[in-house]
């Protein structure tokens, strides 16, 4: 009987500790350091910069900065929608994409298959393995991610919405073949202002996404 009752207590245990193991997420701010991969800024000729991803239960947003060039997007996963705001040189310009835009991305997304490996490290302070990750179209990429956090919104960042966990350091492949590594230098869980999700109501140009593809050719 006694052992019994060892052997249910030690069950409850190992139970409790593996729940206690991984933190589910509502609110967050990670802030990455911005680099070419495998190149120094002065090497790849891009300016070093900073992402913060900030996290408050179905919003999101992302703000990358560079020296002279600011931009943010504002994702709303339960609108569906993402607002771009771009500050080129003191130029302000917003542009809006609706639910098409949305579900086209989290489609491509949605089939990104996450392999392990066996590389581990710590980042920030988390415990991360390595991934390579395989997109539909052929695409990979690597990444590094903790299972110690888990976001309870799994579309903040729908490149990642098959991840199972937060990713603390990533690669972003640009439409020129080029790649640029996030490492994440800090992660904060305090609660994040419901005003950073704001759509500013002035002081921004309001421009079509095909205007804005065309100023980036």
């Amino acid at each position: 009987m006694q052992k019994a009752l060892f052997t249910f207590l030690l069950f409850v245990v190992v139970i409790t500790s593996q729940s206690y193991a991984q933190r589910l997420v509502s609110d967050a701010k990670i802030v990455y350091n911005m680099q070419s991969a495998g190149q120094s800024a002065t090497e790849s000729g891009l300016p070093a910069g900073t992402l913060t991803q900030y996290i408050k239960g179905h919003q999101s947003r992302v703000d990358i900065d560079f020296t002279e060039v600011h931009i943010s997007y504002l994702i709303n996963s339960k609108d569906e929608s993402v607002v771009t705001l771009i500050n080129n040189h003191g130029d302000k310009y917003l542009t809006r994409a609706g639910k098409e835009e949305y579900e086209k991305e989290l489609k491509l997304y949605a089939t990104a298959q996450f392999k392990d490996l066996n590389d581990t490290k710590k980042i920030a302070g988390y415990n991360c393995r390595k991934a390579t990750a395989k997109l539909s179209d052929g695409t990979t990429f690597e990444v590094y991610y903790t299972t110690e956090l888990m976001p309870e919104n799994k579309q903040y960042n729908r490149r990642f919405v098959n991840l199972k966990g937060i990713p603390l350091q990533f690669e972003i492949l640009n439409k020129n073949g080029g790649k640029m590594t996030m490492e994440a230098v800090s992660v904060d869980l305090n609660a994040v202002p419901g005003s950073y999700f704001d759509v500013p109501k002035a002081g921004y140009k309001e421009i079509s996404r095909e205007e804005l593809a065309k100023m980036g050719s």
